[in-house]
């Protein structure tokens, strides 16, 4: 049991070293720019974005902050196996936005279910998501046809 749970974070872990090494190609920095950005030894770099080392949770996120990237919010989705989605987001607004909503998701589910919030069941998760995204949806039709009908004036 504890091999395919080690098997399975270093996994992760390679997930993670691929995708800072993208985030640091990406950024149009050098290395050894990124290396004095984030005061992390260059060999200790070239290591961690190879994947022989595993970057500490600082020192991962210092490299995404000087690799242009929402820190908190491309290390969340890297460490949920999504690192490709990240690397898709990374010129829009959705990082942004995730980082806005996670950031804002523990005070706001207190304020509206107040003590009823120990009642939340984590099998509510998935559907919570998918509702989410839908009201996300109606929200942006509901902007567009307002785009529209004030065009059209």
């Amino acid at each position: 049991m504890a091999r395919n749970t080690n098997d399975k974070w270093r996994e992760l872990s390679r997930g993670v070293a691929a995708f800072l090494d993208h985030a640091v190609d990406e950024s149009g920095k050098s290395r050894r720019t990124i290396a004095a950005q984030t005061n992390i030894n260059k060999d200790a770099l070239r290591r961690i974005l190879a994947g022989t080392r595993s970057a500490t949770l600082l020192e991962a996120l210092a490299i995404l902050d000087a690799s242009g990237h929402a820190p908190r919010t491309s290390l969340m989705l890297a460490l949920a196996g999504y690192s490709q989605r990240s690397k898709d987001w990374q010129n829009s607004g959705v990082l942004e936005f995730l980082e806005t909503f996670i950031s804002e998701l523990p005070s706001a589910l207190d304020q509206a279910l107040g003590e009823r919030l120990l009642d939340v069941r984590p099998r509510w998760a998935k559907g919570t998501a998918h509702r989410t995204a839908g009201l996300l949806s109606d929200h942006l039709a509901q902007l567009e046809r307002q785009d529209e009908q004030s065009f059209a004036l």
